[in-house]
């Protein structure tokens, strides 16, 4: 088979199209014909020898998520039956012909859903389905709070919030993305591309004064501290993502003093089982409205998997709205 091979770490030169063995499912799993596959922060940090894959998955190609054909069932395999469409999540290894996977870590993908538009689904939707629900247990009536509006796993944020009863914010680059963002059930948003202290007074002027009772945080650094300013008593702050830094100054008093939840979360590095809980939770109750169209994903850009270079260029630019996804012939 085909697949995006890391010859060596470095810039999206050291990527390159392979022939590899096709891999042969286990004990419960399956073999998935990928048919289109979306990039991932991971996929970069990857590449450039900052982000190794967990103990046992292939350390050279990449990928995360993908969607396509049920192709073989393994042994003990029951849920699934050739042909079936399905997408789902990888620990590595996606951005080929083939993947293998669990069996209870797929879904099965809407009818009327294109290949396209399913690989820009499984890691933003599970992972925002994820933290708001399963981390920061949020309510009907709350107030969230999502940086990287505009990136995949924001939009679907914003999505699922609304979905939850709760009122989305936001936070961008730039105003453009906000603007785009409104589309996708976002109340408000603020840019802060120039620096984040303009965040408390805002989120101050939304709220009354009162604050956020959650906010997903997909950029780590300045905004750890700004996001906890901006916090409602008993607030949640869920740490997703550090593209803006692993290192954060915070003020512990207003930790203290409004009894605030930090909690981190991560997906690729869980246990086999809680993927099973993160996807069967998705397909119980995300998956539902991504059928019938209240949610929806969102793509940025379509590349040929062998212009995969070019999508990582895309992706690293941080001027995407939504998922860069590779598409196989």
């Amino acid at each position: 088979m085909r697949a995006v091979v890391i010859t060596r770490f470095g810039g999206p030169e050291v990527l390159a199209l392979r022939d590899v063995p096709t891999p042969e499912p286990g004990t419960g799993e399956v073999l998935v014909r990928v048919r289109a596959t979306a990039l991932n922060r991971a996929d970069l940090l990857q590449r450039e020898g900052h982000y190794p894959p967990p103990r046992g998955v292939s350390t050279d190609i990449p990928g995360l998520e993908f969607a396509g054909e049920v192709a073989r069932v393994g042994a003990g395999a029951s849920l699934w039956r050739e042909g079936d469409r399905v997408f789902g999540l990888a620990a590595g290894a996606a951005h080929a012909e083939y993947v293998v996977t669990h069996e209870r870590t797929l879904a099965a993908v809407p009818e009327a859903m294109s290949w396209l538009e399913a690989a820009a689904v499984p890691e933003a939707f599970i992972t925002a389905h994820d933290a708001l629900v399963a981390q920061a247990c949020t309510r009907p009536g709350d107030r969230v709070l999502v940086h990287a509006a505009g990136s995949g796993v924001g939009l679907a944020a914003l999505q699922v919030a609304r979905a939850l009863g709760a009122t989305p914010y936001g936070t961008a680059r730039t105003a453009e993305k906000l603007e785009r963002a409104r589309d996708y059930g976002m109340e408000d948003g603020i840019a802060l591309g120039g620096g984040v202290e303009a965040l408390a007074p805002r989120v101050a002027e939304w709220t009354h004064g009162r604050g956020v009772d959650v906010v997903l945080d997909l950029l780590g650094g300045p905004y750890v501290g700004a996001s906890l300013a901006a916090l409602a008593l008993k607030g949640r702050l869920i740490l997703i993502g550090t593209i803006a830094g692993r290192r954060a100054e915070v003020d512990l008093g207003i930790a203290l003093s409004r009894r605030v939840t930090v909690r981190g979360t991560v997906l690729r590095p869980r246990p086999l089982e809680e993927k099973i809980l993160a996807t069967r939770a998705f397909a119980a109750e995300v998956l539902p409205l991504l059928a019938a169209g209240p949610l929806r994903p969102t793509v940025d850009s379509v590349f040929p998997i062998s212009d995969v270079g070019a999508a990582h260029e895309r992706l690293a630019s941080n001027a995407t709205f939504g998922k860069v996804v590779l598409e196989l012939s």
